[in-house]
């Protein structure tokens, strides 16, 4: 994409009342995110290497052992990920009022339909890659998901 091409999304990005704007192209992908002067503020890319400090004081006073907080561990899931193929919107059911399409404990086979993915209006059936039974639903109705985010456990 050329510079010119990319100022120009820029800029109606910025005039525009979209927050988030994302192209694929041969040449590769881009995307522009809108934020304002407090996310300018707090904003730190994901990808940033972190410098780890050369060497850690000898002592550390109790007093500030004591302040930080204990940070436990996510509990880890055993067994088949199924992963979201895209970003969008997460959805248990075909519609609101319909019956999900599995739930813990589901027996399910290879190519079942587990959920949906809204991505631009589209509505995407997210299938089953290994039968076996639902021991976790990661994602409740409606959430917002990434890409590779994992939906559901199967083992």
């Amino acid at each position: 994409m050329d510079l010119r091409k990319l100022k120009t999304l820029i800029d109606l990005v910025s005039d525009s009342n979209v927050a988030e704007l994302e192209i694929t192209e041969a040449e590769g992908k881009v995307r522009i995110v809108k934020g304002g002067p407090e996310m300018a503020a707090g904003y730190v890319p994901a990808m940033m290497p972190v410098a780890a400090p050369a060497q850690m004081p000898a002592a550390v006073p109790a007093a500030a052992q004591a302040a930080a907080p204990a940070v436990e561990a996510a509990p880890v899931e055993t067994g088949f990920q199924v992963k979201s193929p895209m970003v969008g919107t997460f959805y248990r059911a075909s519609s609101p009022g319909a019956k999900p399409f599995v739930e813990i404990g589901s027996t399910v086979k290879e190519g079942e339909t587990l959920c949906i993915v809204e991505a631009m209006k589209i509505l995407n059936e997210i299938e089953s890659e290994k039968a076996g039974t639902v021991t976790s639903i990661l994602c409740d109705n409606g959430d917002a998901v990434e890409f590779g985010q994992p939906l559901f456990v199967i083992e």
